[in-house]
């Protein structure tokens, strides 16, 4: 997974009037939880650079630099103002070297599925999945051929072969598949139509001959 560096400033004071006024300042109250010390390290990052890393598809270990200390996290939590979207409070999660992490993974799909050329919609029903790794294992996305996904085929958790991590869903779950289009579907049904339609000629065309013979 790739990493970002951030910056932090110390928070020397805390509650709701000190993070008012973080906030004024152009700063984002933040908490690190998980690490080896007993109480959480409550710090202050700049909102615009939280910004860059929250506001895309991608997820990134962020080395986070407090003074003279450093921290590998990633986010766990994030706080949105209710009406704009203002970032009011991030979480992070420090991570250790032998100790798994639980993170949502984007799904990236690969390829120029068979069903879609053949007029198939795709249907994307998972665009993160939850896994659960070390940190070591954890990959930028989780990739998925759907070359050879046809009209009515479907790619579910059980098929995914990936080392080291450990999927939280039900094997069962289907994460994309390949439906008929509507289009297709009005295609299908006027090929059926016209069929009939030649049967049923056909069929008149044959008792007005019988009925002429005799």
């Amino acid at each position: 997974m790739k990493s970002v560096s951030l910056n932090g400033i110390a928070r020397v004071k805390l509650g709701k009037s000190f993070s008012k006024t973080m906030r004024k300042n152009g700063n984002v109250p933040c908490v690190i939880y998980g690490g080896a010390e007993e109480a959480p390290v409550h710090i202050g990052i700049s909102e615009n650079e939280l910004r860059k890393i929250i506001f895309t598809p991608n997820v990134y270990k962020i080395n986070i630099s407090v003074e003279d200390q450093s921290y590998e996290t990633i986010i766990r939590d994030i706080q949105f103002h209710p009406v704009n979207d203002n970032i009011l409070h991030v979480d992070f999660l420090q991570m250790q070297e032998n100790k798994p992490v639980t993170i949502s993974i984007p799904v990236k799909l690969t390829g120029n599925s068979i069903g879609i050329l053949n007029g198939g919609k795709l249907n994307l029903v998972m665009r993160q999945l939850t896994v659960r790794c070390l940190p070591k294992d954890l990959p930028d996305n989780i990739e998925i051929d759907i070359t050879a996904l046809k009209i009515g085929q479907s790619v579910r958790i059980e098929s995914l072969d990936t080392e080291n991590i450990e999927f939280l869903h039900p094997n069962s779950l289907v994460i994309v598949s390949i439906k008929t289009a509507r289009a297709a579907v009005t295609v299908e049904e006027e090929e059926a139509v016209t069929e009939g339609e030649a049967a049923e000629g056909e069929a008149a065309e044959g008792g007005e001959k019988e009925n002429s013979d005799t």
